[in-house]
């Protein structure tokens, strides 16, 4: 069975909705983050990985993280037809760029953004240009892609949408989307997924284990 170990408010809730999406049975261990420092439980690193973050699953004996490698193992192993596209198809290079471009082009301006208001720097005009500068530029990209689409690739629920989902779910939700609305449609079109509201409802589940 597969053991995920999910953090709270994180990259895990990626894997979370796509367990349940698979539909295949899964062993739950919940964390919560620190309620002062908002960071990871210090078990989660004592007892589980060393870099002490979330997701890591349990798979065949072997422990494997980060939100991306995972995404693709999971769908390779269980649902290679349902969920990607054929590696030999047009639509496959892309399948792979939208996976890399959540978690890396897309993810550091939000970051920043984020990093920034926490630690109340609002003066600092390089970073704040670059911030609002590459934001602007990669979500109008984004935008343009998903014009019209229900799903990022092909129209077709695959890993590249599961890797977008936990930026732009959020973004969505907490109207900062003002501008993008194709990518406003598209996040909350995933947010209304019977799988996604399933996840939902473990995520807010404070109970430490649960057999899903």
């Amino acid at each position: 069975m597969i053991r995920l170990h999910h953090l709270n408010q994180s990259r895990s809730l990626r894997i979370l909705w796509l367990l349940e999406e698979l539909g295949e049975p899964y062993e739950l261990i919940s964390y919560q983050r620190d309620a002062d420092t908002n960071l990871a439980p210090d078990r989660l690193k004592a007892a589980v990985h060393p870099l002490g973050k979330a997701p890591v699953i349990e798979i065949d004996g072997v422990m494997i993280v980060e939100s991306g490698a995972i995404t693709q193992l999971l769908i390779e192993r269980l649902a290679p037809t349902r969920l990607r596209p054929a590696p030999e198809s047009a639509d496959y290079g892309h399948y792979l760029q939208w996976i890399d471009f959540a978690e890396s082009s897309l993810m550091v301006p939000l970051l920043l953004e984020l990093f920034t208001k926490k630690a109340g720097v609002t003066d600092n005009e390089f970073l704040n240009g670059y911030i609002g500068h590459e934001k602007q530029k990669l979500l109008s990209y984004l935008n343009s892609a998903v014009e019209g689409k229900t799903y990022i690739v092909g129209d077709k629920l695959s890993g590249a949408d599961f890797m977008l989902s936990f930026d732009l779910i959020m973004l969505a939700q907490r109207k900062q989307l003002e501008g993008y609305p194709h990518i406003e449609r598209y996040a909350l079109q995933l947010a209304s997924l019977d799988s996604y509201q399933r996840a939902m409802r473990l995520e807010a589940n404070d109970d430490e284990t649960n057999l899903a």
